[in-house]
């Protein structure tokens, strides 16, 4: 069963430029894991603080992969820094 989730940051204001790159590094490697079946880092326009990850995965186990990957374990120890706040939902694909 796919694993769907939205990841929510809201970057401290100093650190929207960092917040930006580290998140915008994550997209293409990301994508090419195996078992990505979509993944993408939106910046609201309205909110330029605001970041959403949008990410699903074939099954827990390549989330597990994502999660022991290189480039996850560059962001998860760099973000904290330039991040005020971070929250995740975890979604049910309805249909």
């Amino acid at each position: 069963m796919a694993i769907t989730k939205r990841v929510t940051f809201i970057a401290k204001p100093e650190g929207i430029e960092m917040m930006k790159k580290l998140l915008s590094a994550m997209v293409a490697p990301s994508k090419a894991e195996d078992g990505c079946l979509f993944y993408e880092i939106f910046q609201y326009e309205n909110n330029p603080q605001k970041f959403m990850a949008y990410e699903s995965w074939r099954d827990e186990e390549a989330l597990d992969g994502h999660r022991t990957s290189a480039h996850y374990a560059v962001y998860k120890s760099s973000y904290e820094p330039y991040c005020e706040k971070k929250y995740t939902d975890e979604l049910e694909v309805l249909g």
